[in-house]
């Protein structure tokens, strides 16, 4: 019989908090002059930060909308909750947040503490024509949870952080039925007790939540085996408009499409995630860490091929090229790096680190020394730059200072030469769009038997005033590049609407019509997420047929791929 135990949510006690413009903790944001000491690195960078501003202070648009008396104590129009829940943390929203432009704001933030309040809410909203955005904890970068349609009365901010709780635990299984809202060490704070783990740590873990992660097929830290938390689904519980959707537990099956499938990574499109059952895992008690270093990034991604076809399954296995490693502090001379961990519940992990170590060395790796006690501080040193960069980025946009992260994947044949070609053809663009050639710097934060995921950062001097718009034009010839190379818009950072014309080129049209026709029939009104992954068509909105026949526009900046710049 299964050892079935419910958890209470620990009490937030005096967590920091969070910042409503950038990401994180308001404490851990660089201070004025930490930013101005940042720009003074970077050529062309002005002298002084942009202000952060006073939210009581801010211009929001008018409330159009008001609940029902009914709903009234769910809802919030306070500055602070509407300008938080306005934009993601993207680079073009952080900016747009320090310059005070929240024309977007939703009008009410709902609070739900129920899947009742959920039902009300959406029942309410489609009867009175107001679009619903799932927010999450917030930390999209793609533009997820910002409202740009404008076809509807009025806007909510649909935020279930106050479902929290793991409401049951089966031990026998190693599994938990857990509520959408938590966020992450909420989620583990409450599984440790029993021993358990849920094993994902995305970036964002500290500021995000599980239905968050659910949606947008979310990859976490761990580098191999099972790096997205659809691996991880036993069942899911979706409130649509049109009912509630509850797949069936079990640990697998054969029985059609997969109902799961249908919700992961819709993005809060087709309904609202309120409970999952989720596979656990026991806690790790072994782990061992190190860092290996090669001359010659082709080598280095040679050696990491062999690790992910070696079925040895590294929890850690990222490769940073010689400008990410020298970002985070641990190369200088145009090394790349490699960083190795192993970890396990039940037996020692140094024999099987001591194999990925001789895989490294047969194609040119030298691996690091290690302090006594198996510590290894380069690879502590990355982890602490890994966790800190959100803060620098903020920094540098309030130094308008151009920074974008994408990341993709591709195949092993195609690597060497995607990750070149990137190089190229945005040091092109950068000097283009900035006149500087900038920094373009990759790491491979998940690898896979049949290939890598890269993921890229650029840094390079922006113009105050214009730094959306040349950020937009990045990003645009970002997903060019990818697309003519045959990799993913978006390997695990989801689609939102700052990917839509990747995913548009990337997505097949037959897939597309059952996507629509899933939509139309899931969300009738079209009050969910207007706009993230589908072009709003024919909203019935109170019985007012609108947009019967949209634009292809993606959004008000009517981003196109520019194939034509690499022609």
């Amino acid at each position: 019989m299964a050892d079935s135990t419910t958890s209470k949510a620990p009490s937030t006690g005096t967590a920091p908090r969070r910042s409503w413009w950038g990401w994180g903790a308001e404490n851990k944001a660089l201070s004025d002059a930490e930013c101005s000491a940042l720009g003074r690195l970077l050529p062309g960078a002005p002298n002084a930060p942009l202000p952060v501003p006073d939210v009581s202070a801010l211009a929001l648009p008018k409330v159009r909308v008001e609940p029902p008396t009914e709903l009234a104590p769910l809802m919030s129009d306070a500055p602070r909750d509407r300008a938080s829940h306005t934009y993601g943390k993207a680079y073009r929203d952080v900016v747009r947040a320090l310059r005070g432009d929240l024309s977007a704001a939703p009008d009410q933030v709902a609070r739900p503490r129920s899947e009742q309040d959920v039902v009300d809410i959406l029942d309410w909203a489609a009867g009175a024509g107001v679009a619903v955005v799932p927010f999450g904890g917030g930390t999209s970068v793609v533009g997820g949870v910002e409202y740009r349609a404008d076809r509807h009365r009025g806007v909510v901010s649909l935020d279930l952080t106050a479902m929290n709780q793991v409401l049951e635990i089966d031990r026998t299984s190693r599994a938990a039925r857990i509520r959408a809202g938590v966020l992450g060490p909420a989620l583990e704070a409450q599984l440790r007790p029993h021993g358990l783990t849920l094993r994902h740590f995305p970036q964002s873990f500290e500021y995000s939540t599980l239905g968050g992660w659910l949606a947008t097929r979310a990859g976490g830290h761990y580098a191999t085996l099972h790096t997205h938390i659809d691996d991880l689904v036993e069942s899911l519980r979706v409130v649509t408009p049109v009912g509630v959707n509850q797949s069936l537990r079990v640990p697998g099956s054969g029985a059609g499409p997969s109902p799961d499938r249908l919700f992961l990574g819709s993005e809060g499109t087709l309904g609202v995630i309120t409970e999952a059952w989720m596979r656990l895992q026991d806690r790790p008690r072994h782990k061992a860490s190190a860092t290996v270093v090669f001359d010659d990034i082709v080598s280095a991604m040679d050696a990491v091929r062999a690790i992910a076809q070696s079925g040895l399954h590294p929890a850690n296995c990222r490769l940073l090229d010689p400008g990410e490693a020298a970002l985070a502090g641990v190369a200088h001379k145009g090394e790349s790096i490699l960083v190795l961990g192993e970890e396990s519940a039940h037996s020692p992990v140094e024999e099987r680190l001591a194999t990925l170590l001789a895989l490294a060395r047969d194609h040119g790796g030298t691996p690091a020394a290690r302090e006594s006690g198996g510590a290894d501080t380069a690879a502590n040193t990355w982890r602490s730059a890994f966790l800190k960069m959100p803060y620098l980025r903020d920094g540098l946009a309030r130094m308008s200072v151009i920074s974008e992260t994408f990341e993709t994947a591709c195949t092993w044949d195609r690597a060497p030469q995607l990750y070149a070609a990137v190089r190229s053809g945005l040091t092109e663009i950068l000097e283009e769009v900035t006149g500087a050639a900038g920094t373009i710097n990759c790491r491979f934060t998940h690898v896979y038997p049949d290939g890598p995921a890269p993921y890229f950062t650029v840094i390079a001097p922006g113009r105050r005033g214009s730094e959306v718009a040349m950020w937009d034009e990045i990003k645009s010839a970002a997903m060019s590049l990818l697309h003519e190379h045959g990799a993913t818009v978006t390997h695990h950072h989801a689609v939102g609407r700052d990917h839509r014309p990747g995913y548009d080129l990337q997505r097949p049209e037959p897939f597309a019509l059952a996507l629509r026709a899933a939509k139309q029939a899931l969300d009738p009104a079209g009050i969910l997420n207007a706009g993230v992954l589908l072009d709003p068509a024919g909203i019935l909105n109170a019985g007012v047929l609108l947009d019967p026949a949209p634009s292809h526009d993606v959004d008000d900046r009517t981003v196109s791929v520019r194939s034509e710049r690499r022609e």
